[in-house]
């Protein structure tokens, strides 16, 4: 994960799709406070225990990318939107679901930016950067 004095900027999975380099002292406790909450609020939400996060982030991507974030922190807990959907959200045309899709593969704050929630047009379960398994599990 990685965090500045606004939020959290980053969580990932190792193997993700679009992510940094992990340093080696990933046993290590977080040291920031944003990153100890973070690290909490996604423990209690792998234990089922939470639904909604109240860290706070800091997104740093294109004006595109941000409203396409900003529409996935829409998503409740439990639910399911599809491509096409964001895009009609948003007023998109055209391909408007694959720039979406785009977006949504770069999406830096898994779990928390619910990127996972995001399905085919069909309902099918579709490409996820965090791997296809954990979206299954998701």
């Amino acid at each position: 994960m990685e965090a500045d004095d606004a939020g959290l900027r980053g969580a990932w999975f190792y193997g993700q799709g679009h992510f940094p380099a992990f340093p080696d002292d990933l046993a290590s406790p977080p040291q920031n406070g944003i990153l100890q909450k973070a690290a909490r609020e996604l423990t209690d939400y792998f234990a089922q225990k939470l639904r909604v996060f109240t860290v706070p982030i800091s997104l740093d991507g294109t004006p595109f990318q941000m409203r396409v974030w900003k529409e996935l922190l829409s998503i409740p807990y439990g639910e399911t939107v599809s491509y096409g959907d964001i895009a009609s959200a948003l007023s998109l045309g055209g391909l408007g679901a694959r720039a979406v899709g785009g977006a949504v593969g770069r999406n830096p704050v898994s779990i928390i930016v619910p990127c996972h929630r995001v399905i085919g047009k069909d309902g099918s379960l579709t490409g996820y950067g965090g791997g296809m398994d954990r979206k299954k599990a998701s």
